[in-house]
């Protein structure tokens, strides 16, 4: 498996903020290591399955993003022996354990990917937008609309900021890791802004094992499932 550091991304523009991005870096890996249950989340597996069937039928090169230690990855790998998976973390001891369905392992931050323009068929992104701080959010997304081929797809999951038990207890989306949350609406108007299209939600979470996806009610799911086309 070759593994690629490049923190900066891969433009001149990128590199010439090397020093602010390293020191970045090294403050969404030390958050995310704060929230270690992420490595041991019950869900991944189920949430990878559900990449897998919204999945497009010609994908074969899929970016992982915020691939930890690849539990998600080697699911969805056992659905599609056909994907060529590469890993994208900004944690490098994780990537360290990745398991052998992944080619390629990066560490580096995803408003800067150290990727070619139309490398990939698919990005999936399971529970990864809410730890971006806001200032982040919109480069991250123009980076995938970038790295993506046309008629590629964009997959991603993020907690539900309308789930009706959060309201009922009084919770909350943000927590040490948790930076930003995401309403499904303005996030399809994000997605709509940086060139995707056929937007559509579905929901996700531990409620979709007694619903399915399809439920017409989103406020009863924790998480929802955001899909967008380049097309």
């Amino acid at each position: 498996m070759d593994i690629s550091v490049n923190p900066a991304g891969g433009d001149e523009g990128c590199r010439l903020r090397i020093g602010s991005m390293t020191e970045l870096q090294e403050k969404y890996a030390t958050q995310n290591l704060a929230q270690g249950y992420s490595e041991a989340d019950p869900f991944t597996l189920e949430r990878y399955v559900q990449f897998h069937h919204f999945m497009p039928k010609h994908a074969r090169s899929i970016l992982d993003v915020g691939a930890n230690t690849g539990r998600g990855g080697q699911q969805l790998a056992k659905l599609g022996p056909d994907y060529h998976l590469i890993a994208l973390d900004c944690v490098q001891s994780r990537l360290d354990v990745l398991p052998i369905c992944y080619r390629k392992a990066i560490c580096a931050l995803s408003n800067a990917i150290p990727a070619e323009d139309q490398r990939f068929d698919a990005i999936v992104a399971g529970e990864f937008l809410e730890h971006l701080y806001p200032s982040d959010v919109d480069p991250t997304l123009c980076e995938f609309q970038r790295v993506l081929k046309v008629g590629g797809r964009l997959l991603m999951t993020t907690p539900n900021p309308g789930y009706l038990r959060s309201w009922l207890t009084g919770g909350t989306i943000y927590t040490v890791g948790h930076l930003t949350q995401h309403w499904a609406g303005l996030l399809k108007t994000r997605l709509r802004m940086h060139g995707f299209s056929r937007i559509r939600v579905y929901g996700s979470g531990k409620m979709s094992r007694y619903i399915g996806y399809y439920f017409p009610v989103r406020m009863l799911y924790g998480s929802y499932l955001i899909i967008g086309d380049k097309i």
